[in-house]
């Protein structure tokens, strides 16, 4: 009985995430009549930094942008201050009324909530019209990662079915157990065909632009601006600023204790 359950499991870990991989590729190879291939297009930082990490890097390019260019002040103990209330675009506009009236607030909920905002949304939406970012619900890279899991999750059932004490080695049930991981297999392979390189938030157009051309900056700011929106916080070079924005416990101690 029991590897009969096991045998249930997989096939619906299976099913379920070959079917979430499909439909991702299906809505992932919708292209709006407007899109592009982005030739001749020019990405603005924000753009760039939804194409490589989704509305939450966008929310970081702005406090950072603000920050080195003291409309705020990002202290490595989590709060955000506001310097100058007047924003230059919507985006941290949004950033200011997130943080509120009294001009200080901590940053993971400011950035929560400039993430979640209408202009980081028109961000995307303008990105997916060009054919330049997934639409939702087309990730296709965590649904290749849910078929992974499900793989392996197969494989280890079929094992403990086969060990079990009414498994039985020679039977038909490694056969069966086989069905689903052949299923799971096949797909990562016609994955690996139709829609690589996996993107979570760049259609294969996006990635080759961004990869491909040069992201506008302004002065000397522009090479933390564009490492942010590229590669994330993780790539700033001031240890105070990235503490501030990773909320790292251990980097803000060893920082307090130099102070």
């Amino acid at each position: 009985m029991v590897p009969f359950l096991l045998l249930l499991v997989a096939w619906v870990a299976a099913g379920l995430s070959c079917a979430r991989l499909c439909l991702a590729g299906a809505r992932a190879a919708r292209r709006p009549v407007s899109a592009t291939d982005g030739r001749g297009r020019q990405l603005t930082l924000y753009e760039a930094a939804f194409l490589a990490g989704g509305p939450g890097r966008v929310a970081d390019l702005a406090l950072v942008s603000m920050h080195v260019r003291r409309r705020l002040l990002l202290a490595h103990t989590g709060w955000a201050t506001v310097v100058d209330p007047e924003g230059r675009d919507e985006v941290e506009r949004t950033v200011i009324r997130a943080i509120g009236p009294e001009g200080q607030s901590p940053i993971a909920p400011v950035r929560a909530s400039a993430a979640a905002a209408d202009a980081v949304r028109a961000v995307a939406d303008r990105l997916v019209a060009a054919g330049l970012a997934v639409p939702r619900g087309a990730d296709v890279a965590s649904a290749v990662r849910a078929v992974r899991g499900a793989a392996l999750l197969v494989a280890a059932l079929g094992a403990a079915a086969l060990l079990a004490p009414d498994g039985g080695g020679a039977g038909p049930m490694p056969v069966w157990f086989a069905l689903p991981l052949v299923l799971t297999l096949g797909c990562l392979a016609i994955a690996r065909v139709e829609a690589h390189p996996y993107g979570a938030w760049a259609s294969p157009d996006g990635q080759r632009l961004l990869a491909a051309c040069a992201v506008p900056g302004d002065g000397a700011t522009v090479d933390t601006l564009v490492a942010v929106a590229v590669r994330g916080v993780d790539a700033v070079d001031d240890p105070a600023l990235r503490a501030a924005l990773t909320g790292r416990p251990g980097v803000r101690k060893r920082l307090g204790t130099r102070e």
